[in-house]
């Protein structure tokens, strides 16, 4: 039978089977934030608009077509969260954080809105981990960034990726770029398309970021960002690549990289898969030491990364790694008569309450129904329950996979189901 109601178009429900991909992804995730020192924070889900549409910038697809924007009965005009750095940039400055000892590392897990075309790997809903140092203008806080999105994904055991690294200048060398790529691409304004023609008035880099075949070539074509950045510009890049070479990590420099937001400066970078595409990218970051100021701050700077971990599930499901399985039932506590469910309620919440994870039968199956049961759960044995056991104050613990069984006396069984739990 069918449901009568269905998840609304570009969300979708995580199953208790998929959450294997899910809470692996996000352990692995938190493990490396702590190793390099980020520390978790988590933002509302909805900010004031203003939030995005001065941090994202009014000439990008995510405010012009994908916000969802709404108004609370107040009349304030809120936003649900579309991406995460601006959030953290507004917190960092709520919270006065530029008063501590810089730079302040961040990190967070959580969802992300945006109205587009549902696709594989892009969803209306879906979650970002990202990762965040404000207050520091160093390169080598660059490389770090950098680094640990390469660790983050060797980790994860996914092949075949590469880092694809450019530098956009700042407010000072851009301008002078702009003006070069406006007159390349002018020539060609009929023939681009329409997307491209709104950009070529409204935000010219973003023309770079095409994926249309011709917009494409004429991106080849055109004028590289590296050619024309200030002398600060051109030193901050060459120190960055200096650093990821002195940490191995490989890179390609990609000149048509710029990213799809405003408020990158400087570093941009992005982690691709093996197999390209106009949606391929796992994930991906930058510099963007302008950005707390449009926000109201004082000039800061800041470097982040962040990830969809939708496509990172969908690549460790391509690639199957091999995935460690979330950990079943350490036991099952089945029963034979009334007499022996009521003593097994009892037994159930006492290794309960010992750190064990136990789940007990219900309702009046037979003994080889409940054992079925136990199996489904991946439980790796079972505790059983009778007359006997009851008057002898013990229990028959059964294990699933050899079919072997021995009677525990009820005070020594949490401590043999712990060693289950732990085996030497």
């Amino acid at each position: 039978m069918s449901s009568l109601y269905r998840a609304p178009r570009g969300t979708f429900d995580i199953l208790p089977e998929e959450h294997v991909y899910w809470k692996y992804v996000e352990d692995k995730a938190a493990f490396w934030c702590r190793l390099y020192g980020y520390r978790p924070l988590s933002m509302p889900i909805f900010e004031d608009a203003q939030v995005f549409t001065r941090a994202v910038g009014g000439a990008t697809d995510i405010v012009d077509k994908e916000m969802y924007v709404f108004q609370d009965k107040g009349g304030q005009d809120l936003a649900l969260r579309a991406e995460g750095t601006a959030p953290v940039c507004r917190a960092y400055l709520e919270h006065g954080m530029f008063n501590l000892a810089q730079p302040v590392k961040l990190y967070y897990i959580g969802p992300t809105f945006r109205y587009e075309r549902p696709q594989a790997g892009r969803y209306r809903q879906h979650h970002q981990f990202g990762y965040e140092a404000l207050g520091e203008a160093d390169p080598v806080l660059d490389a770090e960034v950098i680094e640990m999105a390469w660790r983050l994904f060797l980790s994860l055991g996914l092949s075949g990726v590469s880092i694809q690294l450019n530098s956009i200048g700042c407010k000072t060398c851009r301008p002078r770029f702009l003006e070069v790529l406006r007159q390349h691409y002018s020539v060609h304004a009929e023939n681009v398309c329409a997307d491209c023609k709104g950009r070529l008035a409204r935000n010219p880099l973003r023309l770079l970021d095409c994926k249309k075949d011709y917009c494409r070539e004429l991106a080849e074509a055109a004028p590289k960002t590296l050619d024309y950045l200030c002398d600060d510009c051109r030193s901050h890049f060459e120190s960055v690549r200096d650093y990821l070479e002195k940490l191995s990590i490989p890179f390609h420099l990609n000149h048509r990289l710029v990213r799809g937001l405003d408020y990158y400066t400087r570093t941009v970078f992005e982690v691709e898969p093996e197999e390209m595409g106009g949606q391929s990218s796992l994930g991906g970051g930058g510099r963007y030491d302008d950005l707390i100021e449009t926000l109201g701050g004082r000039p800061t700077p800041a470097v982040g990364f962040a990830a969809g971990l939708e496509r990172i599930v969908l690549n460790l499901k391509k690639q199957n790694p091999g995935i460690p399985p979330l950990p079943g039932p350490v036991a099952y506590v089945a029963y034979l008569g009334q007499e022996a469910k009521t003593e097994a309620v009892r037994l159930t919440s006492e290794l309960r309450k010992d750190g064990l994870a136990v789940i007990m039968a219900t309702g009046d199956k037979s003994l080889k129904a409940q054992m079925r049961h136990a199996d489904s759960l991946g439980s790796s044995c079972v505790v059983i329950l009778g007359r006997e056991e009851i008057q002898n104050r013990t229990a028959v613990v059964r294990d699933m996979s050899s079919g072997e069984q021995r009677t525990v006396a009820e005070g020594d069984l949490a401590n043999v189901l712990e060693c289950r739990k732990h085996p030497t």
